[in-house]
């Protein structure tokens, strides 16, 4: 090579030879990347699926998206996602989510979870090592999905107790996210049982994602449910996520939302969640719908909706179709304890939602979109770039110190995964509605997971599957 020409290569900076080898450049838009705070006019560069550069000129690639008038930021992160199939996965990615976990109540065994899905997912997937799945295989808890059976209806034997917990930590050795633990569905566990989850967590230094014992404002509800966990929290030093905040706390959300951050400013690992919508989904037959849930939860059998035809129950049609089990959507909350959850910047936004063939909750579908359209655009409660940041770089950091490739998730920087979501802000928003929630998000215009494009100017890609398995790094 002629010295001239070997001085010139010399000369140029990273940022103009990463430009090209670049595979994607996505270019002239306002990147928001609320880890470092940048909210500017830039072009991102991408190639093996990693961002190389950022910069304040056009780059060249072999795929050019141009991203002018549009918001480029980090790749959607849903702690709470009990869709875990590709029907699921496409909902997500049109609504700008590139992982999506299933971390409340989790999954056993977790090793034959993640191989049902390698290789076979559009998008990111894991999930927790689960304290409902576990205790229903050692109750010979039969049941489908959340227990109705033995696990939900009697105290654990020792013996049994013991297997849980055994269960628990293989799934941690398989890689299980923290532990999932849904307490409301299992109400004869004992204090101790509870306890002696958080000190296996504690042990492996992973959260424990946990639907309290109890919610609502009328004792025992959200405070003593939160009482429970904060203490054991604090005397085992296992970190705790409160999943839903909002739901739990009912119309109390403010009294709720006081409590954890009270723990917090006094040295509890604490976060917590909430789902943009003042309706929440479970199932009939479960625990939830013991005795006494209509004081509790501030419902009554009329907020009651069957997902399959969308019908109102009554005292009558509840009794029935509690007995056949069935999926409900339960309307509990007000607009305005949304809107101070979506507002308060420490509250990570989640969907807690699935849609099984065409049936489901809108929030499966359309949380982001939501987010973004209703409580950015529309009321004004938080800023596009706090939006964002609960969106994406808050759930990557509660998960970065047991996933280590979390701290290159929910970024836009040199050296990240380039799990990106491009959106137009004047049109983004959801569609699904309670009655149809099988719509897709509108207004989130392409989104690429680890550099490979799943969607395309608001179109799935179809026989791409990049999605990688989200796995921690413990030892327990």
């Amino acid at each position: 090579m002629p010295l001239n020409r070997r001085r010139f290569i010399a000369a140029l900076s990273p940022a103009v030879l990463a430009q090209s080898n670049l595979d994607t450049a996505i270019n002239d838009g306002r990147v928001i990347d609320p880890a470092s705070g940048l909210d500017a006019i830039r072009s991102v560069g991408i190639a093996n699926g990693v961002v190389t550069t950022l910069s304040a000129k056009p780059l060249r690639a072999k795929r050019i998206i141009d991203a002018r008038n549009q918001v480029v930021c980090p790749g959607f992160i849903d702690l709470h996602s009990h869709g875990q199939s590709d029907e699921n996965y496409r909902y997500k990615a049109r609504d700008g989510v590139t992982t999506a976990l299933e971390l409340e109540i989790g999954v056993s065994p977790v090793k034959q979870w993640v191989e049902a899905r390698r290789g076979k997912a559009l998008i990111h997937y894991g999930a927790s090592a689960g304290h409902v799945p576990a205790r229903m295989a050692a109750t010979n808890d039969t049941s489908d999905w959340l227990p109705a059976g033995p696990a939900a209806t009697r105290a654990a034997t020792d013996p049994e107790q013991i297997r849980t917990l055994e269960l628990i930590r293989e799934g941690l050795r398989e890689g299980g996210a923290g532990i999932g633990m849904g307490i409301a569905y299992t109400p004869f566990a004992s204090r101790a049982e509870i306890l002696d989850v958080f000190k296996v967590a504690a042990q492996a230094k992973v959260p424990v994602f946990v639907h309290m014992r109890g919610a609502g404002r009328k004792d025992p509800g959200v405070v003593d449910a939160l009482q429970e966990v904060i203490t054991d929290a604090a005397v085992t030093g296992a970190a705790v996520h409160v999943v839903h905040l909002n739901s739990s706390s009912g119309q109390a959300f403010e009294l709720g939302l006081s409590i954890v951050r009270g723990a917090k400013a006094r040295g509890v690992d604490i976060s917590y969640e909430a789902y943009p919508y003042i309706a929440g989904m479970t199932r009939l037959e479960s625990a939830i719908f013991n005795p006494g849930f209509r004081e509790h939860l501030d419902m009554d059998y009329k907020d009651i909706m069957l997902v399959e035809t969308g019908e109102r129950l009554n005292e009558e049609t509840f009794k029935k179709y509690r007995k056949e089990g069935a999926t409900v959507i339960t309307f509990s909350m007000r607009d305005q304890d949304i809107d101070q959850a979506m507002a308060a910047p420490d509250v990570i936004v989640a969907s807690d939602g699935w849609i099984d063939k065409g049936k489901g909750h809108p929030r499966a579908a359309g949380s982001y979109a939501r987010v973004l359209a209703l409580y950015v655009r529309e009321r004004k409660v938080l800023s596009l770039m706090d939006a964002i940041r609960k969106m994406s770089y808050l759930p990557a950091a509660r998960l970065e110190k047991f996933v280590p490739e979390m701290r290159r998730r929910g970024r836009i920087s040199a050296g990240a995964f380039a799990d990106i979501v491009v959106f137009d802000p004047a049109r983004v928003r959801d569609k699904a509605t309670y009655q149809n929630p099988a719509q897709y998000s509108e207004g989130i215009t392409h989104v690429l997971v680890n550099g490979t494009a799943v969607v395309e100017n608001e179109k799935l890609v179809e026989g791409v599957f990049p999605g990688q398995p989200v796995l921690s790094k413990v030892t327990v």
